[in-house]
């Protein structure tokens, strides 16, 4: 991995946007104090601010280095990458910002992980980026927020309690009460709006990737709208990134068993709303093909705002994964993974105990772009509910 004779351990990029602010601050409560790190970003003046307010806050913890790093100065992210062990980024939307820091830190030999949730920027920098990474000893862990920590370690932490060697159907039921983040927003209109080349890309990736080692299978587990177990509501398949997470993490580790299936869905309520729901889903797709409507809908959101910290208490997310061995008659095991609000303090959270996690922790030596139950497993899982998130099996 990068070299230990670097000036810091841990760099955040994006560091005073509204979530990278709220990842600073974690940091700076919760960083040991023999880990070095610093905030990056393009205003040198913002970034002194914010590090001097968090020296106020937390005078315990000392104030964070300063790195200027500009997404359109490719020397400034050269110099960036090669002053660290692990970039951080929540610089997004990733499809417009992302590359470029990715290249630089492949170049410097610096580990990379960020918070995005947009699957044709994970499939683009697969296809450009992993091989050389992995050569380079590199490691490139996207979907390190709510998308998609909870679903890719929420399952891993399931097969704790599955037989290894047992085809194995987990189904995810999701249930959020929160404002969706503005940048989480606007990734999704645009990803509604490149469909076909969303598709197209992913195919390409599918066709190159090695298959699940030793003859195992692993797949979808249906995209039909029903019943969530036990309760009842209604339940609807969402066009997120975390499925596709979780069967890359099932592809890639043989403790998933001989055959594997996951779905995820979102539990709406009753049937109309359920129908309100896809309906809603189908108006968006559509309207994000045209230009013009597309644009009046990014503008419902301003990119950087945020609820406050009032509003961000009464947020809450549940994933619940009902578990079942193919071929037995056991009664399905059902576990949990919930926390407080999803798109900006937990998030901030994951992404903070990511970055300790990679820098600090005894992690499989693994290299080129990866899940985070790839890259961290347990000692991330621990992390987290260390932290406060819970992950839980339900009686």
């Amino acid at each position: 991995m990068a070299s230990l004779a670097r000036r810091y351990d841990i760099v955040l990029l994006g560091a005073t946007g509204f979530t990278g602010a709220l990842t600073a601050e974690y940091l700076a409560r919760h960083i040991p104090p023999e880990v070095r790190w610093a905030v990056a970003g393009r205003d040198i003046g913002r970034l002194e601010r914010l590090a001097s307010q968090l020296a106020f806050l937390i005078p315990d913890r000392g104030r964070p280095g300063i790195v200027k790093a500009d997404i359109e100065d490719p020397l400034s992210l050269q110099a960036m990458a090669s002053s660290t062990r692990l970039v951080a980024s929540t610089v997004g939307p990733f499809m417009e910002y992302g590359e470029p820091v990715v290249a630089a830190c492949v170049d410097a030999g610096t580990d990379y992980i960020d918070i995005t949730g947009e699957p044709e920027f994970v499939d683009r920098i697969w296809l450009g980026y992993h091989e050389r990474a992995r050569q380079a000893g590199v490691r490139l862990v996207h979907c390190c927020g709510y998308d998609s920590i909870p679903a890719d370690l929420g399952v891993w932490y399931t097969l704790r309690h599955l037989p290894s060697d047992a085809p194995l159907t987990v189904r995810g039921y999701a249930r959020v009460h929160a404002r969706a983040s503005a940048a989480t927003y606007h990734s999704a209109v645009r990803a509604f709006g490149r469909v076909r080349q969303s598709s197209s890309i992913a195919r390409r990736r599918r066709s190159l990737e090695d298959p699940p080692t030793s003859g195992r299978k692993v797949g979808g587990a249906g995209r039909q709208m029903h019943r969530e177990p036990n309760t009842g509501r209604w339940a609807v398949p969402l066009p997120i990134i975390d499925p596709l997470v979780v069967l890359r993490s099932a592809r890639a580790l043989d403790r998933y068993g001989p055959a594997f299936r996951y779905g995820q869905y979102g539990v709406v309520g009753g049937l109309p709303k359920a129908m309100g729901v896809v309906g809603g889903f189908g108006g968006l797709l559509l309207a994000a093909q045209l230009p013009p409507a597309r644009d009046a809908l990014l503008r419902l959101k301003s990119a950087g705002d945020g609820p406050d910290a009032e509003q961000r208490s009464e947020s809450w997310f549940r994933i619940r994964f009902v578990s079942t061995v193919d071929d037995g008659d056991d009664e399905p095991v059902v576990t949990e993974v919930s926390g407080g609000d999803p798109g900006y303090d937990e998030t901030s959270k994951m992404l903070g105990e990511s970055a300790l996690c990679m820098v600090g922790d005894d992690l499989p030596d693994v290299a080129g772009q990866l899940t985070t139950a790839q890259a961290m497993g347990d000692a991330l899982v621990d992390r987290l509910q260390a932290a406060g998130l819970s992950f839980r099996v339900v009686d």
